[in-house]
């Protein structure tokens, strides 16, 4: 099982969006449940985020490769289009 790094901060509505993409995404493909999410809140473990090159949460990472950042302004069909991109990435390697 491979295993994807998400950072995340509790109440901020793009990282409520990407776990609900998280949700659809895996009714969607069964594939994608053979991904792991290892969640760290930025918060509450920065010490666990500072090896992770990122500005905006949510971020995903895959080892230490960057799958997705969020950006300000995203909407939530763009944020399930790139976590769909990044599991993709994640089942390809």
């Amino acid at each position: 099982m491979k295993t994807i790094t998400a950072i995340y901060l509790d109440g901020c509505p793009y990282c409520r969006h990407a776990r609900m993409a998280i949700q659809e995404l895996t009714e969607e493909k069964p594939d994608y449940k053979d991904i792991s999410i290892h969640w760290i809140e930025e918060n509450k473990n920065a010490a666990d985020c500072r090896n992770f090159d990122y500005y905006y949460a949510p971020s995903f990472f895959l080892g230490q490769e960057k799958l997705y950042e969020a950006q300000p302004g995203q909407s939530y069909e763009e944020i399930k289009a790139h976590v769909r991109d990044a599991f993709d990435k994640t089942l390809a390697r």
